[in-house]
């Protein structure tokens, strides 16, 4: 697995884009750029369950591994759900089960920084190289015009 960063500036409080992460309704809008319906079903508290999933049955199952609010959330990824249902084993979880997704707020001149550091395997760089930019440009837009 290969550690990539992704960053943006904003000029909103880190409260703010705090709430737009991970609040349903801005967690949803930011997440289209994933997959449409995006969605995650938890309740963000350290050590919860989290269901990434696109409605249909599919996704990733994962749980919070550190969560301060305005400053730091860490999701471990786990394993993946396949029409509904849970999945730990297999080639193609063991490929990044216990792999990362950081998300860091520090406040930098007024403005603060949205640091995401994901651990990830070789065949995904490409996508993510071209998806979170644009999920980063989402969450900008939304946190400062909120």
């Amino acid at each position: 697995m290969k550690k990539i960063e992704y960053d943006i500036l904003i000029d909103a409080s880190p409260a703010a884009i705090w709430e737009v992460l991970w609040e349903d309704k801005t967690y949803r809008e930011w997440t289209k750029v994933f997959a449409e319906g995006s969605r995650a079903e938890t309740d963000w508290k350290e050590g919860s369950k989290i269901l990434f999933t696109d409605g249909s049955g599919q996704g990733m199952v994962s749980e919070v591994a550190k969560n301060q609010p305005n400053e730091y959330m860490s999701i471990r990824h786990l394993g993946m759900l396949k029409d509904g249902k849970e999945i730990y084993k297999g080639d193609e979880i063991e490929e990044w089960s216990g792999a990362l997704e950081n998300y860091t707020l520090t406040e930098e001149n007024g403005q603060v920084r949205l640091l995401v550091d994901i651990e990830l395997h070789d065949k995904w760089v490409n996508y993510f190289d071209e998806t979170w930019p644009k999920a980063l440009k989402k969450v900008k837009e939304i946190a400062e015009n909120q």
